[in-house]
């Protein structure tokens, strides 16, 4: 008769063995699988994933392409430069009347762009006289007047941009700031970027970080225009804005790679900031030629109506009474008579309501 075995403790637990639980399975050899072993979640690649569309895990913004841009378009952008700093120093030395005119004639024109199309002459009644004619649309002027005042402000967008935009008393507030989150923590990967490049950074990603989801169609384009004009001038003394409109709409267009993009702002912006010279110059000629032609004239009527007529494209006699200290009477005989003169043109042709604008 047979007997049975016993096994001691410690012939049962091996060295094989000794680390086993009683139910951990037993250990096999590669070499006796009749499949091969799943792969590690640590080395994982694309040819062990499902056969399904993977999700693009590219970043929305190559900040690292922009930089790359700047460093091909060092020669253009060094010219835009040196026109942005003529154009500094030209304004830090004339009057104040000068940058107030740019501002009005950039938000002119970027509401032109954005499809409100409000003339500078229309803008400047408003911002002085609240004034509109029936057919003009006050959210379009509020818009454009809004561009004007935040082109000459001294807040800066990178600051406080959802103060600078002025959304403080629009709901969904939570929304907004996720979004200007967004847009600062991209701004905040190209802080070594010069800041016209940033500047063409920050208006090519205004849809991407979701700010032009308010506002209709025009409101979205004047914003992210405003917001890289004044982003463009962080390092020029003097500047107010970067001139993006006013030699036309080609530094705006979107669409290309981010080459593409900035080869266009640069050009766009050195043609508006060489048309904001141009401006500057027919101002300085035509209010030297002014003083010149009114210098018979007595009183100080005379040349406190140049000032406001240098300093804004449209005046009429109530709002010339507002900026100087003067009667309506010697404001009116005044106006007929540089009219006469050929130094300013009365460009209404009616006898009421009338408005008067320099001959530039």
């Amino acid at each position: 008769m047979k007997t049975s075995r016993k096994f001691s403790f410690n012939e049962i637990e091996s060295p094989q063995t000794a680390d086993l639980d009683v139910f951990d399975p037993e250990p096999v050899d590669e070499d006796d699988l009749w499949f091969l072993p799943g792969p590690d979640h640590a080395t994982r690649d694309a040819a062990h994933d499902l056969p399904l569309p993977r999700a693009d895990q590219r970043p929305l913004v190559d900040v690292a392409a922009w930089a790359q841009a700047e460093g091909e378009l060092a020669r253009p952008m060094t010219d835009l430069g040196l026109c942005l700093g003529g154009l500094a120093a030209r304004l830090a030395a004339g009057p104040d009347g000068w940058c107030q005119r740019l501002a009005l004639h950039e938000a002119a024109d970027l509401s032109w762009l954005a499809g409100d199309r409000i003339p500078m002459e229309r803008l400047a009644l408003w911002l002085t006289l609240r004034l509109a004619g029936d057919t003009d649309d006050a959210q379009a002027l509020a818009r454009a007047g809004w561009a004007a005042r935040r082109l000459r402000t001294t807040m800066h967008p990178a600051d406080d941009l959802a103060e600078f935009l002025g959304r403080q008393s629009e709901g969904g507030q939570e929304r907004l700031a996720h979004q200007v989150a967004d847009w600062s923590e991209v701004m905040g990967q190209a802080q070594a970027l010069h800041p016209i490049t940033q500047a063409a950074l920050s208006f090519h990603i205004w849809p991407i970080t979701g700010l032009s989801a308010a506002g209709g169609v025009a409101l979205p384009m004047m914003e992210a225009a405003v917001v890289a004009a004044r982003h463009g001038v962080r390092s020029v003394a003097g500047a107010p804005f970067l001139p993006l409109a006013l030699g036309g709409a080609g530094g705006l267009r979107s669409g290309g790679i981010p080459s593409d993009r900035l080869a266009r702002w640069i050009t766009g912006a050195t043609h508006a900031t060489r048309a904001a010279l141009r401006t500057l110059d027919r101002l300085h000629t035509w209010e030297a030629d002014a003083r010149t032609a009114c210098a018979e004239l007595s009183g100080r009527t005379p040349p406190q109506l140049i000032t406001v007529l240098r300093d804004w494209p449209l005046v009429s006699a109530p709002m010339a009474e507002a900026q100087i200290d003067a009667s309506r009477a010697a404001i009116q005989r005044n106006l007929n008579w540089m009219t006469q003169a050929g130094i300013i043109r009365e460009v209404t042709g009616q006898g009421r309501y009338r408005f008067w604008a320099a001959v530039l």
